[in-house]
């Protein structure tokens, strides 16, 4: 079964950081392009982050630009989002998602849509509050 499993988000203090994984489960991230969304409350969902396949090329959403930072561990088949100095607004629940080959959702200078990407997380609920 093809698969994205991301990390337990959790509840954090304005100005605290937490990172989120999502490890692939029945394929191989090596020849996919892997974003992060986020759906607030009463939100569409939105691109925070993407990174290419060779991992030289990443992108993110004005809103989180400085603040977060998208990696990936071939080795770990896994995708990472470092989110700091983390704000109310930040509040969401974070999905990640993949792209089926590596020419689909290419991450060059822009967020690709939603549709580009063909495997996505069950998400995870981030809340920043004190």
């Amino acid at each position: 079964q093809l698969q994205l499993v991301e990390s337990r988000g959790g509840l954090v203090q304005p100005g605290g950081s937490l990172r989120l994984s999502c490890a692939a489960s029945g394929f191989t991230l090596d020849y996919s392009n892997i974003a992060w969304f986020r759906q607030a409350p009463g939100k569409e969902r939105e691109g925070v982050s993407c990174i290419s396949v060779s991992g030289d090329s990443t992108h993110y959403a004005d809103s989180v630009k400085g603040r977060f930072t998208i990696s990936r561990d071939i080795a770990r088949n896994t995708v990472y989002l470092q989110m700091n100095s983390l704000k109310p607004e930040d509040t969401a629940v974070y999905y990640c998602a993949a792209s089926s080959h590596d020419l689909r959702a290419l991450c060059v200078r822009r967020l690709p849509g939603l549709d580009e990407y063909d495997y996505w997380g069950q998400g995870t609920q981030v809340t920043v509050s004190s």
